[in-house]
């Protein structure tokens, strides 16, 4: 089964985004996912879209960010990607007239809607910002040094 990893590697390049006060090219976002640079902007145009970034083309263009990281949940981010599936798990639609198929179908889909319920309320409980918080002294260890050393 093929896994859908575009909500922690767009909130990895929140957290970038947020480091710099110069825009952030395409191309410089794909090298630091190792993908291509059209799929970064089709993934972007919706963060775009829920007002998170904006771009500018040309020279000095790039993606920016538009709303405070402390603004935006986990679960704005995860809409904004269009609410990805979360399972593989879904209704069977082998014997749509059995009785006990219909009652199958019902209980998995009662389980998977609370599944999804508790991820939703569980990354709107959390802002992006927050997931930096962990490694806050690292990072400006690592920022201090890289200033000394440039």
């Amino acid at each position: 089964m093929r896994t859908d990893s575009r909500l922690p590697r767009v909130l990895h390049v929140l957290l970038h985004l947020e480091q710099t006060d110069e825009p952030v090219t395409s191309e410089a976002i794909s090298r630091m996912l190792n993908t291509n640079p059209s799929l970064v902007r089709r993934t972007m145009a919706g963060l775009r879209e829920a007002g998170f970034v904006n771009s500018t083309k040309g020279h000095g263009g790039g993606w920016v960010l538009t709303k405070s990281l402390e603004k935006i949940t986990l679960a704005d981010v995860y809409s904004a990607l269009g609410s990805p599936q979360l399972f593989a798990v879904g209704r069977s639609n082998d014997a749509p007239s059995c009785l006990l198929e219909r009652s199958a179908n019902e209980a998995t889909s009662k389980a998977l809607q609370a599944a999804q319920q508790a991820f939703q309320r569980q990354l709107g409980s959390v802002a992006v910002a927050d997931l930096v918080r962990p490694h806050a002294e690292k990072i400006r260890n690592y920022q201090r040094e890289a200033k000394l050393i440039d």
